[in-house]
């Protein structure tokens, strides 16, 4: 079973914290960038997600928007739950940052 709730690390170390899943899937908690993740005290914004219904597949996907603190922009995840032969649990991801753009012509440059 894959279950988001408790601490994640990426990778790249960041730092993700998942409250307990409600019942239609949804979650909130915390999100730490890169090298601050370290000092719980720096960069930590809110977030909200939620999870396919891991009672109809055995890898769920999820989704979550990180409200930054620190800069004009929006970050969404979109990604999958993997359970291993092991019981270990792994979150594969892919991101998007979009930054508010100063006019329609600047649109394309908004989001990386």
């Amino acid at each position: 079973q894959c279950l988001l709730s408790g601490s994640w690390r990426s990778d790249t170390g960041c730092r993700m914290v998942v409250s307990v899943l409600g019942k239609n899937g949804s979650f909130s908690g915390t999100y730490q960038p890169g090298p601050a993740a370290s000092d719980s005290g720096i960069l930590t914004s809110s977030l909200e997600g939620s999870q396919q219904d891991t009672g109809l597949v055995a890898h769920p996907t999820f989704s979550f928007t990180v409200h930054w603190q620190f800069q004009a922009g929006t970050i969404v995840f979109l990604g999958q739950c993997y359970v291993d032969i092991k019981g270990e649990e792994t979150l594969h991801t892919l991101w998007l940052l979009r930054e508010a753009a100063e006019s329609p012509v600047d649109d394309w440059k908004a989001t990386r």
